[in-house]
């Protein structure tokens, strides 16, 4: 997965991918120096009507958040603890051969939880 290859030559541990809480899906989750990353991607083909970022929804944040919510809790305590939390997005829009890569961190902050 071109995403996972990016984060990880960004400093990026991947620990999951496709993680899954009840009904609710995280592509993947990832830690670096910074603290603990819920990532969603988002591909597209080329030629794209609009910026693959665009389609991050409301629903689909408050999805992200919930699963964020399941594997918090289901994690021990000593692996995720004084870790800060993060939701990013990354967007890959392939062209032929060519992908090109968009990195958005801290791409959006819950205000609901």
């Amino acid at each position: 997965m071109q995403a996972c290859r990016w984060l990880e030559a960004h400093g990026h541990l991947i620990v999951e991918r496709g993680y899954r809480h009840s009904h609710q899906e995280i592509d993947i989750i990832s830690t670096d120096s910074r603290g603990l990353h819920f990532v969603e991607v988002k591909t597209r083909t080329a030629p794209t009507t609009a910026d693959p970022e665009v389609n991050i929804t409301e629903a689909k944040r408050r999805n992200m958040v919930k699963g964020a919510q399941g594997y918090i809790h289901s994690c021990p305590k000593n692996i995720i603890r004084n870790q800060e939390i993060f939701f990013d997005v990354i967007t890959v829009v392939l062209d032929g051969d060519e992908a090109t890569i968009e990195y958005y961190p801290q791409a959006f902050i819950p205000i609901y939880v």
